[in-house]
């Protein structure tokens, strides 16, 4: 297993793709801190990892509350010993734009995505440096970091800058053996984020109108499918893994060619 013996602290472990990465380290043998703002979240995750037979723990936690980043790092040091692998994906949607985007909205939304990446890298690269364990760290960005959605101007904003923390903090944690990446996922595929919310014991009376509202982002995905959290998972066990050992800096996506495709051709008209 290629992160067996491993420690990853994952924050945002909902039912989508959190929870897949969080499932998916698991089954390559590390050991899961689940981290969510919403308790629910965070103890669905960690007790389906433990019952399918893996080590997880939950931690609830406000990724900008600094007292609680250093106490979630903390309870993964005393139940663990370390950590090796942190994966920043706490997030919120909040599809407003320029003119219409309340300021602390705007604050929030910034707050989640950007500052509490910059704690949590903060508090667990320092807890690696001190045990001097070699650690790798993955930020969770968007295609809309490369592209200009109109009407969500703070999750673009924030997505796009989590793109130059991601190669900032590489460059200084490199002496240290701290490897520092990126994710980029699009659009996805909504079903085995249901399928796993089911598994967690919860009813998704909606499932069917999710799956529907995806539909037109599919059929103007190049490859005319949308990935899956576990496409997401396999990327971040190979960054946070030795075959990517000569790895730092980069943002690899996951995205169907969403970020490639020509601003002028239309995949839904090409497949008709």
């Amino acid at each position: 297993m290629k992160l067996d013996g491993k420690v990853a602290l994952i924050t945002g472990t909902s039912s989508n793709i959190g929870g897949g990465i969080a499932e998916g380290m698991a089954a390559e043998g590390a050991a899961i801190v689940c981290v969510d703002v919403k308790p629910d979240n965070a103890a669905d995750c960690a007790r389906y990892i433990a019952a399918s037979g893996g080590r997880a723990i939950a931690a609830a936690c406000d990724v900008t509350n600094q007292h609680q980043v250093k106490a979630a790092v903390d309870q993964a040091r005393v139940a663990f010993g370390g950590i090796d692998i942190l994966v920043n994906g706490a997030a919120i949607f909040n599809q407003k734009g320029v003119l219409d985007m309340p300021l602390d909205e705007w604050e929030r939304q910034i707050a989640i995505i950007l500052t509490g990446t910059f704690l949590f890298t903060k508090h667990v690269a320092r807890l690696m440096i001190e045990q001097k364990r070699k650690g790798a760290i993955i930020n969770i960005i968007s295609s809309a970091a490369h592209q200009g959605q109109p009407n969500n101007v703070a999750y673009c904003t924030s997505k796009c800058g989590l793109l130059n923390f991601t190669r900032s903090v590489a460059m200084e944690l490199t002496p240290h053996g701290i490897r520092v990446n990126s994710l980029t996922p699009t659009a996805t595929d909504p079903s085995e984020g249901i399928e796993r919310a089911v598994r967690w014991g919860r009813k998704m009376p909606e499932a069917e109108r999710i799956k529907q509202a995806f539909e037109p982002f599919r059929k103007r995905t190049p490859m005319q499918k949308l990935p899956s959290p576990r496409h997401y998972a396999k990327a971040a066990v190979f960054l946070a893994s030795d075959d990517a050992e000569m790895m730092t800096g980069t943002d690899l996506r996951v995205d169907a060619g969403t970020v490639a495709r020509y601003w002028a051709w239309d995949p839904a008209a090409s497949s008709r």
